[in-house]
Protein backbone atom coordinates (compact mmCIF):
# COMPACT_ATOMS: atom_id res chain seq x y z
CA UNK A 1 0.00 0.00 0.00
CA UNK A 2 1.64 3.31 -1.14
CA UNK A 3 1.32 5.44 1.99
CA UNK A 4 1.24 9.19 2.12
CA UNK A 5 4.22 11.49 0.55
CA UNK A 6 3.54 13.59 4.27
CA UNK A 7 3.73 10.42 6.43
CA UNK A 8 7.03 8.76 5.65
CA UNK A 9 10.26 9.06 8.08
CA UNK A 10 11.88 11.98 7.89
CA UNK A 11 15.45 9.68 7.55
CA UNK A 12 14.09 7.28 4.80
CA UNK A 13 15.20 10.01 1.94
CA UNK A 14 18.54 10.68 3.56
CA UNK A 15 19.37 7.21 3.85
CA UNK A 16 18.02 5.69 0.41
CA UNK A 17 20.30 8.51 -0.69
CA UNK A 18 23.34 7.36 0.68
CA UNK A 19 22.58 4.21 -0.07
CA UNK A 20 21.85 4.72 -4.16
CA UNK A 21 24.36 7.09 -4.50
CA UNK A 22 27.41 5.54 -2.24
CA UNK A 23 27.68 8.84 -0.38
CA UNK A 24 29.31 9.43 2.84
CA UNK A 25 26.90 10.09 6.00
CA UNK A 26 27.68 13.05 7.07
CA UNK A 27 29.50 13.47 10.21
CA UNK A 28 27.79 14.74 13.39
CA UNK A 29 30.04 18.09 14.71
CA UNK A 30 31.16 17.68 18.04
CA UNK A 31 30.32 20.54 20.79
CA UNK A 32 33.71 22.05 22.30
CA UNK A 33 30.82 22.82 24.92
CA UNK A 34 29.16 19.92 24.99
CA UNK A 35 32.75 17.79 25.23
CA UNK A 36 34.00 20.15 28.13
CA UNK A 37 30.98 19.63 30.26
CA UNK A 38 31.32 15.86 29.71
CA UNK A 39 34.54 15.55 30.78
CA UNK A 40 33.77 17.90 34.20
CA UNK A 41 30.73 16.32 35.00
CA UNK A 42 31.61 12.88 34.12
CA UNK A 43 33.71 12.00 36.75
CA UNK A 44 31.95 14.33 39.19
CA UNK A 45 28.80 12.30 38.63
CA UNK A 46 31.39 8.45 39.16
CA UNK A 47 33.00 9.92 42.04
CA UNK A 48 29.78 10.84 43.63
CA UNK A 49 28.20 7.63 44.67
CA UNK A 50 32.21 6.72 45.50
CA UNK A 51 31.63 9.29 47.69
CA UNK A 52 28.48 8.06 49.50
CA UNK A 53 30.06 4.53 49.56
CA UNK A 54 32.97 6.04 51.24
CA UNK A 55 30.73 7.83 53.66
CA UNK A 56 28.50 4.93 54.75
CA UNK A 57 31.90 3.20 55.69
CA UNK A 58 33.13 6.32 57.83
CA UNK A 59 29.74 6.72 59.17
CA UNK A 60 29.32 2.54 60.37
CA UNK A 61 32.78 3.08 62.13
CA UNK A 62 31.82 6.27 64.04
CA UNK A 63 28.88 5.04 64.98
CA UNK A 64 30.59 1.78 66.13
CA UNK A 65 32.89 3.70 68.66
CA UNK A 66 30.62 5.06 71.52
CA UNK A 67 28.65 1.88 71.49
CA UNK A 68 32.01 0.25 71.63
CA UNK A 69 33.10 1.93 74.77
CA UNK A 70 29.58 0.74 76.45
CA UNK A 71 29.99 -2.93 75.91
CA UNK A 72 33.74 -2.75 77.06
CA UNK A 73 32.60 -0.64 80.26
CA UNK A 74 30.00 -3.80 80.78
CA UNK A 75 32.71 -6.12 80.46
CA UNK A 76 34.73 -4.31 83.16
CA UNK A 77 31.82 -4.17 85.20
CA UNK A 78 30.76 -8.19 85.04
CA UNK A 79 33.92 -8.57 85.37
CA UNK A 80 34.23 -7.30 88.97
CA UNK A 81 31.08 -8.88 89.87
CA UNK A 82 33.00 -12.55 89.32
CA UNK A 83 34.45 -14.07 92.45
CA UNK A 84 35.79 -17.73 92.88
CA UNK A 85 33.97 -19.05 96.53
CA UNK A 86 35.67 -22.42 97.64
CA UNK A 87 36.56 -22.99 94.33
CA UNK A 88 33.16 -22.30 92.82
CA UNK A 89 32.94 -19.30 90.23
CA UNK A 90 29.76 -17.38 91.67
CA UNK A 91 28.55 -13.81 90.27
CA UNK A 92 27.88 -11.11 92.74
CA UNK A 93 24.99 -9.14 90.63
CA UNK A 94 21.80 -8.77 91.63
CA UNK A 95 18.47 -8.01 90.05
CA UNK A 96 18.36 -4.66 89.57
CA UNK A 97 21.99 -4.80 88.09
CA UNK A 98 20.39 -7.65 85.83
CA UNK A 99 17.51 -5.34 84.91
CA UNK A 100 20.29 -2.51 84.29
CA UNK A 101 22.53 -4.15 81.98
CA UNK A 102 20.07 -5.71 79.70
CA UNK A 103 17.74 -1.64 79.79
CA UNK A 104 17.94 -0.90 76.32
CA UNK A 105 15.14 0.85 74.13
CA UNK A 106 15.97 -0.15 70.86
CA UNK A 107 18.32 -3.46 71.14
CA UNK A 108 18.60 -6.21 73.44
CA UNK A 109 21.28 -6.59 75.56
CA UNK A 110 22.44 -10.36 76.15
CA UNK A 111 25.47 -11.20 78.58
CA UNK A 112 27.34 -14.90 79.39
CA UNK A 113 29.77 -15.46 82.37
CA UNK A 114 31.41 -18.65 81.95
CA UNK A 115 33.89 -20.93 84.22
CA UNK A 116 37.32 -22.30 83.85
CA UNK A 117 36.13 -25.42 82.72
CA UNK A 118 33.56 -24.12 80.25
CA UNK A 119 30.42 -24.08 82.23
CA UNK A 120 27.70 -21.67 82.55
CA UNK A 121 27.94 -19.22 85.64
CA UNK A 122 25.28 -16.90 84.27
CA UNK A 123 23.74 -14.97 81.45
CA UNK A 124 22.62 -16.86 78.39
CA UNK A 125 23.53 -19.87 76.86
CA UNK A 126 22.99 -19.02 73.50
CA UNK A 127 25.81 -17.09 73.09
CA UNK A 128 28.86 -18.67 71.12
CA UNK A 129 31.95 -19.07 72.31
CA UNK A 130 35.16 -17.02 70.43
CA UNK A 131 37.49 -18.90 68.52
CA UNK A 132 40.52 -20.41 69.82
CA UNK A 133 42.97 -17.95 67.56
CA UNK A 134 40.62 -15.23 68.49
CA UNK A 135 41.22 -15.65 71.80
CA UNK A 136 42.55 -12.61 74.12
CA UNK A 137 45.22 -12.71 76.97
CA UNK A 138 43.48 -11.99 80.33
CA UNK A 139 42.68 -8.41 81.25
CA UNK A 140 42.32 -7.47 77.34
CA UNK A 141 38.88 -7.55 75.79
CA UNK A 142 38.33 -8.02 72.03
CA UNK A 143 35.52 -7.81 69.88
CA UNK A 144 33.46 -9.95 67.13
CA UNK A 145 30.48 -9.77 65.29
CA UNK A 146 28.12 -12.70 64.97
CA UNK A 147 24.44 -13.71 65.41
CA UNK A 148 22.35 -14.67 67.73
CA UNK A 149 19.11 -16.67 66.58
CA UNK A 150 19.46 -15.12 63.07
CA UNK A 151 19.94 -11.37 64.36
CA UNK A 152 23.69 -9.68 63.72
CA UNK A 153 25.14 -8.42 66.82
CA UNK A 154 28.24 -6.96 68.35
CA UNK A 155 30.11 -9.10 71.05
CA UNK A 156 32.80 -7.65 73.49
CA UNK A 157 34.50 -10.31 74.97
CA UNK A 158 37.59 -11.04 77.51
CA UNK A 159 39.29 -13.33 80.09
CA UNK A 160 39.78 -12.48 83.58
CA UNK A 161 42.07 -14.59 85.95
CA UNK A 162 40.51 -15.54 88.77
CA UNK A 163 43.44 -16.31 91.09
CA UNK A 164 44.80 -12.47 90.61
CA UNK A 165 41.04 -11.61 91.06
CA UNK A 166 41.10 -13.44 94.50
CA UNK A 167 44.87 -12.02 95.54
CA UNK A 168 45.88 -15.54 95.36
CA UNK A 169 48.51 -15.60 92.91
CA UNK A 170 51.88 -16.85 93.08
CA UNK A 171 54.77 -18.99 91.49
CA UNK A 172 52.91 -22.18 92.45
CA UNK A 173 49.02 -21.14 91.18
CA UNK A 174 47.63 -22.09 87.94
CA UNK A 175 45.62 -19.15 86.41
CA UNK A 176 41.82 -20.28 86.56
CA UNK A 177 40.50 -18.20 83.40
CA UNK A 178 36.70 -17.24 83.15
CA UNK A 179 35.18 -16.06 80.32
CA UNK A 180 32.91 -13.04 80.29
CA UNK A 181 30.93 -11.86 76.95
CA UNK A 182 28.50 -8.77 76.74
CA UNK A 183 26.38 -8.37 73.37
CA UNK A 184 23.83 -5.95 72.06
CA UNK A 185 21.89 -6.52 68.46
CA UNK A 186 23.24 -3.17 65.83
CA UNK A 187 19.66 -0.91 66.01
CA UNK A 188 21.13 1.70 67.46
CA UNK A 189 24.15 2.03 65.64
CA UNK A 190 22.18 1.52 62.49
CA UNK A 191 20.40 4.48 63.70
CA UNK A 192 23.09 6.72 64.40
CA UNK A 193 24.86 5.86 60.99
CA UNK A 194 21.90 6.55 59.51
CA UNK A 195 21.38 10.13 60.79
CA UNK A 196 25.28 10.39 59.91
CA UNK A 197 25.07 9.56 56.57
CA UNK A 198 21.85 12.08 55.97
CA UNK A 199 23.53 15.09 57.48
CA UNK A 200 26.39 14.13 55.00
CA UNK A 201 24.58 12.64 51.89
CA UNK A 202 21.40 15.21 51.85
CA UNK A 203 23.33 18.53 51.48
CA UNK A 204 24.97 16.96 48.23
CA UNK A 205 21.90 16.95 46.84
CA UNK A 206 21.34 20.42 47.20
CA UNK A 207 24.63 21.35 46.25
CA UNK A 208 25.10 18.94 43.49
CA UNK A 209 22.60 21.07 41.21
CA UNK A 210 24.03 24.50 41.90
CA UNK A 211 27.92 22.69 41.50
CA UNK A 212 26.31 21.80 38.22
CA UNK A 213 24.84 25.39 37.72
CA UNK A 214 28.21 27.49 38.48
CA UNK A 215 30.23 24.76 36.20
CA UNK A 216 27.32 25.38 33.10
CA UNK A 217 27.86 29.41 34.24
CA UNK A 218 31.15 28.87 34.32
CA UNK A 219 31.81 27.41 31.21
CA UNK A 220 29.13 29.91 29.03
CA UNK A 221 31.32 32.72 30.37
CA UNK A 222 34.63 30.94 29.37
CA UNK A 223 33.59 30.25 25.97
CA UNK A 224 31.55 33.49 24.99
CA UNK A 225 34.81 35.20 23.58
CA UNK A 226 34.57 32.20 20.89
CA UNK A 227 30.85 33.49 20.58
CA UNK A 228 32.13 36.80 20.43
CA UNK A 229 34.81 36.48 17.60
CA UNK A 230 31.77 34.43 15.78
CA UNK A 231 29.68 38.04 15.92
CA UNK A 232 32.77 39.89 14.93
CA UNK A 233 33.39 37.78 11.85
CA UNK A 234 30.28 37.48 10.59
CA UNK A 235 29.86 40.89 10.65
CA UNK A 236 32.46 41.57 8.80
CA UNK A 237 31.86 42.66 5.25
CA UNK A 238 32.18 40.01 2.43
CA UNK A 239 35.03 42.26 1.31
CA UNK A 240 36.91 42.97 4.25
CA UNK A 241 39.90 40.64 4.26
CA UNK A 242 41.71 42.81 7.34
CA UNK A 243 43.41 40.57 9.72
CA UNK A 244 41.39 39.91 13.43
CA UNK A 245 42.19 41.63 16.41
CA UNK A 246 43.92 39.03 18.33
CA UNK A 247 44.65 41.26 21.40
CA UNK A 248 40.78 40.47 21.82
CA UNK A 249 40.61 37.06 22.64
CA UNK A 250 42.29 35.19 25.12
CA UNK A 251 45.27 33.37 25.01
CA UNK A 252 43.93 30.13 24.01
CA UNK A 253 42.66 31.52 21.07
CA UNK A 254 45.39 33.72 19.93
CA UNK A 255 47.22 30.54 18.03
CA UNK A 256 43.89 30.09 15.79
CA UNK A 257 43.16 33.77 15.32
CA UNK A 258 46.98 34.36 13.79
CA UNK A 259 46.35 31.16 11.69
CA UNK A 260 43.40 32.91 10.22
CA UNK A 261 45.09 36.27 9.92
CA UNK A 262 47.58 34.33 7.72
CA UNK A 263 44.99 32.61 5.60
CA UNK A 264 43.68 36.16 5.26
CA UNK A 265 46.90 37.71 4.04
CA UNK A 266 47.46 35.15 1.43
CA UNK A 267 43.95 35.15 0.36
CA UNK A 268 44.26 38.80 0.03
CA UNK A 269 47.39 38.36 -1.74
CA UNK A 270 45.70 35.92 -4.12
CA UNK A 271 42.52 38.22 -4.71
CA UNK A 272 45.02 41.14 -5.87
CA UNK A 273 46.94 39.35 -8.13
CA UNK A 274 43.66 37.98 -9.85
CA UNK A 275 42.51 42.07 -10.00
CA UNK A 276 45.72 43.25 -11.14
CA UNK A 277 46.05 40.45 -13.82
CA UNK A 278 42.45 41.32 -14.70
CA UNK A 279 43.37 44.85 -14.83
CA UNK A 280 46.61 44.41 -16.80
CA UNK A 281 44.53 41.89 -19.58
CA UNK A 282 41.85 44.03 -20.31
CA UNK A 283 44.68 46.64 -20.69
CA UNK A 284 46.72 45.01 -22.87
CA UNK A 285 44.39 43.41 -24.59
CA UNK A 286 42.36 46.97 -25.81
CA UNK A 287 45.32 48.02 -28.29
CA UNK A 288 45.70 44.91 -30.73
CA UNK A 289 41.90 43.79 -30.61
CA UNK A 290 41.31 47.86 -31.54
CA UNK A 291 44.33 47.79 -34.46
CA UNK A 292 42.72 44.36 -35.39
CA UNK A 293 39.35 45.74 -35.93
CA UNK A 294 40.64 48.50 -37.82
CA UNK A 295 42.56 46.48 -39.80
CA UNK A 296 39.74 44.16 -40.80
CA UNK A 297 36.95 47.08 -41.17
CA UNK A 298 39.97 48.84 -43.90
CA UNK A 299 40.24 45.45 -45.54
CA UNK A 300 36.22 45.54 -45.84
CA UNK A 301 36.48 48.27 -47.35
CA UNK A 302 39.29 48.21 -49.97
CA UNK A 303 38.71 46.71 -53.25
CA UNK A 304 42.42 46.55 -54.22
CA UNK A 305 43.69 42.99 -53.70
CA UNK A 306 47.41 44.41 -53.10
CA UNK A 307 45.86 46.57 -50.62
CA UNK A 308 43.73 43.48 -49.03
CA UNK A 309 46.43 41.43 -48.68
CA UNK A 310 48.47 44.09 -46.98
CA UNK A 311 45.46 45.16 -44.38
CA UNK A 312 45.48 40.70 -44.09
CA UNK A 313 48.94 40.82 -43.10
CA UNK A 314 48.69 43.63 -40.42
CA UNK A 315 45.96 41.57 -39.16
CA UNK A 316 47.59 38.49 -38.69
CA UNK A 317 50.36 40.24 -37.28
CA UNK A 318 48.20 41.64 -34.55
CA UNK A 319 46.21 38.48 -33.90
CA UNK A 320 49.98 36.69 -33.57
CA UNK A 321 50.69 39.84 -30.80
CA UNK A 322 47.74 39.64 -29.17
CA UNK A 323 48.47 35.58 -28.90
CA UNK A 324 51.27 35.96 -27.32
CA UNK A 325 50.18 38.70 -24.78
CA UNK A 326 47.71 36.32 -24.08
CA UNK A 327 49.58 33.72 -23.24
CA UNK A 328 52.76 35.11 -21.45
CA UNK A 329 49.47 37.14 -19.22
CA UNK A 330 48.46 33.34 -18.61
CA UNK A 331 52.31 32.32 -18.11
CA UNK A 332 52.59 35.01 -15.69
CA UNK A 333 49.23 33.99 -13.15
CA UNK A 334 50.51 30.98 -13.57
CA UNK A 335 53.76 31.55 -11.68
CA UNK A 336 52.49 34.67 -9.67
CA UNK A 337 50.02 31.90 -7.97
CA UNK A 338 52.02 29.09 -7.91
CA UNK A 339 53.17 28.79 -3.85
CA UNK A 340 56.42 27.18 -3.93
CA UNK A 341 55.24 24.51 -1.63
CA UNK A 342 53.05 23.06 -4.13
CA UNK A 343 55.42 23.23 -7.24
CA UNK A 344 56.22 19.75 -8.80
CA UNK A 345 59.63 19.77 -8.63
CA UNK A 346 62.73 17.26 -9.49
CA UNK A 347 65.76 17.04 -10.54
CA UNK A 348 66.69 18.34 -13.81
CA UNK A 349 69.95 18.87 -15.75
CA UNK A 350 70.42 22.22 -16.43
CA UNK A 351 72.83 22.01 -19.86
CA UNK A 352 69.93 19.47 -21.56
CA UNK A 353 66.98 21.34 -20.81
CA UNK A 354 68.81 24.98 -22.18
CA UNK A 355 70.18 22.63 -25.08
CA UNK A 356 66.55 21.46 -26.04
CA UNK A 357 65.19 25.40 -25.67
CA UNK A 358 67.99 26.68 -27.53
CA UNK A 359 66.90 24.69 -30.50
CA UNK A 360 63.54 25.31 -30.14
CA UNK A 361 64.36 29.11 -30.97
CA UNK A 362 67.08 28.15 -33.65
CA UNK A 363 64.12 29.20 -36.77
CA UNK A 364 63.37 32.53 -35.01
CA UNK A 365 67.06 33.44 -34.70
CA UNK A 366 67.75 32.49 -38.66
CA UNK A 367 64.72 34.55 -39.67
CA UNK A 368 66.36 37.77 -37.65
CA UNK A 369 69.67 36.53 -38.59
CA UNK A 370 71.36 36.42 -35.67
CA UNK A 371 74.04 33.26 -34.39
CA UNK A 372 72.27 31.69 -31.60
CA UNK A 373 75.02 29.34 -30.04
CA UNK A 374 75.11 27.70 -26.82
CA UNK A 375 77.95 26.62 -24.66
CA UNK A 376 78.10 24.24 -21.51
CA UNK A 377 80.15 21.97 -18.96
CA UNK A 378 81.52 18.64 -19.53
CA UNK A 379 79.74 17.26 -16.31
CA UNK A 380 75.53 17.35 -15.55
CA UNK A 381 73.95 20.58 -13.39
CA UNK A 382 71.62 19.39 -11.67
CA UNK A 383 69.12 21.65 -9.65
CA UNK A 384 65.67 20.67 -8.46
CA UNK A 385 63.29 22.62 -10.33
CA UNK A 386 59.91 22.57 -12.23
CA UNK A 387 61.12 22.05 -16.56
CA UNK A 388 58.38 23.97 -18.24
CA UNK A 389 58.45 26.84 -16.10
CA UNK A 390 62.78 27.05 -16.28
CA UNK A 391 61.68 26.30 -20.31
CA UNK A 392 59.76 29.53 -20.08
CA UNK A 393 62.13 31.27 -17.81
CA UNK A 394 65.30 30.55 -20.57
CA UNK A 395 62.38 31.09 -23.79
CA UNK A 396 61.36 34.74 -22.20
CA UNK A 397 65.40 35.83 -22.14
CA UNK A 398 65.95 33.98 -25.39
CA UNK A 399 63.20 35.81 -26.55
CA UNK A 400 64.18 39.48 -25.63
CA UNK A 401 67.57 39.41 -26.77
CA UNK A 402 66.48 38.19 -30.25
CA UNK A 403 64.12 41.17 -30.45
CA UNK A 404 66.90 43.63 -29.46
CA UNK A 405 69.86 42.22 -30.76
CA UNK A 406 70.64 43.65 -34.33
CA UNK A 407 70.83 41.43 -37.09
CA UNK A 408 74.49 40.01 -37.96
CA UNK A 409 75.05 39.77 -34.36
CA UNK A 410 75.40 37.00 -31.79
CA UNK A 411 73.53 35.65 -28.86
CA UNK A 412 75.21 32.80 -26.81
CA UNK A 413 73.13 30.44 -23.89
CA UNK A 414 75.35 29.61 -21.44
CA UNK A 415 75.49 26.49 -18.41
CA UNK A 416 78.03 26.12 -15.64
CA UNK A 417 78.50 25.88 -12.30
CA UNK A 418 80.41 26.85 -9.22
CA UNK A 419 81.73 24.40 -6.98
CA UNK A 420 82.58 26.83 -3.89
CA UNK A 421 79.39 28.22 -3.81
CA UNK A 422 76.99 24.87 -4.95
CA UNK A 423 75.35 27.68 -7.45
CA UNK A 424 73.73 26.25 -11.16
CA UNK A 425 74.76 29.18 -13.13
CA UNK A 426 72.44 29.62 -16.29
CA UNK A 427 73.57 32.77 -18.88
CA UNK A 428 72.16 34.47 -21.69
CA UNK A 429 74.52 36.78 -23.34
CA UNK A 430 73.69 39.27 -26.51
CA UNK A 431 75.62 41.82 -28.41
CA UNK A 432 72.79 44.06 -28.77
CA UNK A 433 72.66 47.90 -27.13
CA UNK A 434 72.33 46.63 -23.52
CA UNK A 435 70.66 48.30 -20.70
CA UNK A 436 71.48 51.17 -19.17
CA UNK A 437 72.42 50.77 -14.95
CA UNK A 438 69.49 53.47 -14.17
CA UNK A 439 67.24 51.07 -15.78
CA UNK A 440 67.98 47.63 -14.31
CA UNK A 441 65.89 47.96 -11.63
CA UNK A 442 63.10 48.49 -13.36
CA UNK A 443 62.72 46.16 -16.14
CA UNK A 444 61.27 43.41 -14.41
CA UNK A 445 58.12 45.44 -13.83
CA UNK A 446 54.85 44.16 -15.53
CA UNK A 447 54.82 46.57 -18.77
CA UNK A 448 57.42 48.86 -18.53
CA UNK A 449 59.11 49.51 -21.76
CA UNK A 450 62.84 51.29 -22.01
CA UNK A 451 62.26 54.75 -23.83
CA UNK A 452 63.50 55.22 -27.76
CA UNK A 453 63.74 51.34 -27.86
CA UNK A 454 61.45 51.53 -30.54
CA UNK A 455 60.85 47.43 -30.68
CA UNK A 456 57.73 46.02 -30.30
CA UNK A 457 56.44 43.66 -27.32
CA UNK A 458 54.21 43.74 -24.52
CA UNK A 459 56.78 44.09 -21.41
CA UNK A 460 56.13 40.97 -19.73
CA UNK A 461 59.14 38.78 -20.51
CA UNK A 462 60.98 39.75 -18.10
CA UNK A 463 58.43 39.73 -15.26
CA UNK A 464 57.79 36.10 -16.57
CA UNK A 465 61.62 35.62 -15.68
CA UNK A 466 61.75 37.52 -12.43
CA UNK A 467 58.44 35.28 -10.93
CA UNK A 468 59.68 31.92 -12.32
CA UNK A 469 63.39 32.82 -10.47
CA UNK A 470 61.65 33.66 -7.38
CA UNK A 471 59.53 30.41 -7.37
CA UNK A 472 62.81 28.68 -7.84
CA UNK A 473 64.72 30.40 -4.99
CA UNK A 474 67.30 31.82 -7.96
CA UNK A 475 69.52 35.20 -8.28
CA UNK A 476 69.24 37.12 -11.77
CA UNK A 477 72.17 39.67 -11.90
CA UNK A 478 72.29 41.62 -15.28
CA UNK A 479 75.96 43.26 -16.42
CA UNK A 480 76.99 44.35 -19.33
CA UNK A 481 78.26 41.74 -21.86
CA UNK A 482 82.35 41.15 -20.81
CA UNK A 483 83.01 39.77 -23.86
CA UNK A 484 81.96 42.58 -26.32
CA UNK A 485 84.38 44.70 -28.26
CA UNK A 486 82.46 47.04 -29.70
CA UNK A 487 82.06 50.02 -27.69
CA UNK A 488 78.74 51.48 -29.76
CA UNK A 489 76.75 47.66 -28.91
CA UNK A 490 78.04 46.89 -25.24
CA UNK A 491 75.20 43.88 -24.89
CA UNK A 492 73.80 42.62 -21.93
CA UNK A 493 74.44 39.61 -19.49
CA UNK A 494 71.29 38.12 -17.42
CA UNK A 495 73.46 35.63 -14.75
CA UNK A 496 70.63 33.29 -13.25
CA UNK A 497 71.77 31.44 -9.92
CA UNK A 498 70.03 28.21 -8.60
CA UNK A 499 70.96 26.64 -5.82
CA UNK A 500 73.63 23.02 -6.47
CA UNK A 501 72.81 19.75 -6.07
CA UNK A 502 75.77 17.83 -3.90
CA UNK A 503 77.67 16.92 -6.88
CA UNK A 504 78.26 13.37 -5.66
CA UNK A 505 74.34 12.82 -5.38
CA UNK A 506 73.50 14.13 -8.60
CA UNK A 507 75.58 11.74 -10.02
CA UNK A 508 73.91 8.73 -8.95
CA UNK A 509 70.65 10.21 -9.66
CA UNK A 510 71.43 11.28 -13.23
CA UNK A 511 73.35 8.09 -13.81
Amino acid sequence: MNMPSGAEDATAPRVQEHSLHGQIPEKIQRSLFGEILDWMLAPLLLLWPMSIAITYLVAKSIANQPFDRALEDNVLVLSQQVKEVDGKIVTQMSNPARDILRADDLDSVYFQIKGVSGELVDGDRELSLPLEEDKPTPGNIMFRNDRLRGIDIRVAYGYIDLNRANARSGPNKTSHLALIQVAETLEKRAVLANEIIKGVILPQFIILPIALALVWFALSRGLSPLAELQQRIRARRPDDLSPIDSHQVPEEITPLVRSLNEMLARLSQTISIQKRFIADAAHQMKTPLAGMRMQSELALRQTDHEEIHRSLLQLSKSSEAATRLINQLLTLARAENQAPATQALEIIDLSNLARNTVQDWIPASFANQIDLGFEQTDEPIGIFGNPLMLRELLSNLIDNAIRYTPKGHSITVRTAFNKEQALAILEVEDNGPGIPASEREHIFERFYRILGSNVQGSGLGLSIVREIAQQHDAKIDITDNPRNQDPRFPGCLFSISFKLNPYESLMGDLG
